[in-house]
């Protein structure tokens, strides 16, 4: 007969649980209950109420409902702000406006996950990868047969269409 699980016979069952959904360090909670960080792992794996792991990302969700509604409710006062500057020939005070206006549309396309930050490079499209393109084509020269079948790769290659 296997083992009980030695998390659910805790009388502090209710109290790990709600550490465990946390996602308090399992470390943390097998020193502050004197259980095993294997329990744990097990507990957490096969035993740790539905009704908590729901509740806990409703919570998230709902706080990042909470964030997006913020951050638009600053983005429309940015706005009626920049309409009365403009109206009032303000021109520095529309400026600063805009540009809250710019940053919180930056805000939402980021938390969106419709703004991805960092640079894109097209290799395909730099001198040295057409010059290496060139080397390795006419190194294959004596090769037809290699060339051709690298030639038709490279060309083939759908970011290479331009």
């Amino acid at each position: 007969m296997p083992r009980r699980c030695t998390i659910c016979d805790h009388s502090d069952l209710g109290q790990i649980n709600r550490r465990l959904i946390d996602g308090l360090s399992l470390r943390t909670i097998a020193d502050r209950w004197a259980v095993s960080k294997t329990a744990l792992i097990r507990h957490k794996a096969k035993h740790l109420p539905a009704s908590l792991v729901a509740a806990r990302q409703a919570k998230e969700i709902a706080s990042a409902d909470d964030l997006l509604s913020n951050v638009c409710k600053l983005q429309r006062r940015a706005e009626r702000i920049l309409r009365k500057a403009e109206s009032a020939g303000d021109h520095r005070t529309a400026l600063a406006a805009i540009r809250e206006v710019r940053s919180t549309i930056e805000l939402l396309a980021k938390l969106l996950g419709e703004l991805r930050e960092g640079a894109n490079v097209n290799i395909l499209i730099s001198p040295e990868y057409q010059r290496l393109r060139g080397n390795v084509i006419e190194a294959l020269a004596p090769y037809p047969d290699a060339r051709l079948a690298v030639a038709s790769a490279l060309r083939d290659t759908p970011d290479a269409r331009q």
